[in-house]
């Protein structure tokens, strides 16, 4: 690829854009991801590091560095060695009313879900948080909330108001498992036909998918999100804390029974006052 996501690289003479994008190819990414630069950039677009460190090498190469010396400014960089974050950074709000949610209503934590439905990402996460909900049947439910990516994935505007419009039926859930299953393979036709596939009144959901409000209703989850400080898909909140580890049951585990013992302790704390 020639061109990737936030990189802006205007200005540059041909030459100078094939010795940008061979550093960008050869310089690691430093999120962790194990991909190169380039790579995250296509792969993973909400990444601040590697849109960071792309930065700093193109604009090293529009002031005239070699590749050398472009990758030599991206490795002294702050986006070389990204500051180290915490687990769980502090509570925020984060509106959840008429959001789809799975889990019982009385459980104790709530897990908040920013995703795109055409993010591969997201794609891994949707088994990765049944798992946890499965372990913890009664303590924890889930609400997703809508980010699509659209600078990088160009059906995720309407899948996510193809869910939000099921979801008017009461199938929001339904139409999130196919749509996963299917995120390589997403478009209007083929969301048309798995709606009708779930049985859902085609006259209402076509109404519904192109409606003003269900426009707004995934804008307002993207006000959210960015309010929240989400810049990557999957983002997931514990609680309002956003959370900065993997989704696997063994990383979350510890978390989750964390964030119960403090929830168990708080009534205590309070008559002790």
């Amino acid at each position: 690829m020639t061109t990737l996501p936030a990189v802006d690289m205007n200005g540059l003479t041909p030459a100078r854009q094939t010795t940008a994008l061979k550093a960008l190819r050869s310089q690691d990414c430093a999120c962790g991801c194990g991909m190169k630069v380039a790579e995250c950039r296509v792969k993973d677009p909400g990444c601040s590091v590697s849109r960071g460190l792309a930065t700093v090498i193109v604009d090293a190469i529009k002031k005239g560095k070699t590749e050398a010396g472009a990758l030599a400014e991206a490795k002294a960089s702050k986006f070389a060695q990204p500051p180290e974050t915490k687990l769980l950074e502090d509570a925020v709000n984060i509106p959840t009313a008429n959001s789809p949610v799975t889990g019982p209503a009385s459980a104790p934590i709530t897990l908040v879900e920013f995703s795109d439905f055409q993010c591969p990402f997201c794609y891994k996460a949707v088994a990765q948080l049944n798992t946890v909900l499965k372990a913890y049947p009664t303590h924890v439910k889930l609400v997703f909330k809508q980010f699509p990516l659209v600078d990088s994935h160009p059906e995720a505007a309407i899948s996510a108001a193809a869910a939000l419009a099921a979801n008017q039926q009461g199938k929001f859930w339904q139409m999130h498992d196919v749509m996963f299953a299917n995120h390589g393979g997403l478009s209007r036709k083929a969301i048309m036909e798995w709606a009708a596939g779930l049985g859902l009144d085609m006259k209402r959901f076509t109404a519904d998918l192109d409606s003003p409000g269900i426009k707004q209703a995934v804008m307002r989850d993207m006000d959210d999100g960015n309010k929240a400080g989400v810049d990557a898909t999957p983002t997931l909140f514990i609680d309002g804390q956003k959370y900065n580890g993997a989704l696997a049951l063994d990383a979350l585990k510890p978390v989750i029974e964390a964030e119960l013992k403090r929830l168990a302790a708080k009534p205590a704390a309070k008559g002790k006052g």
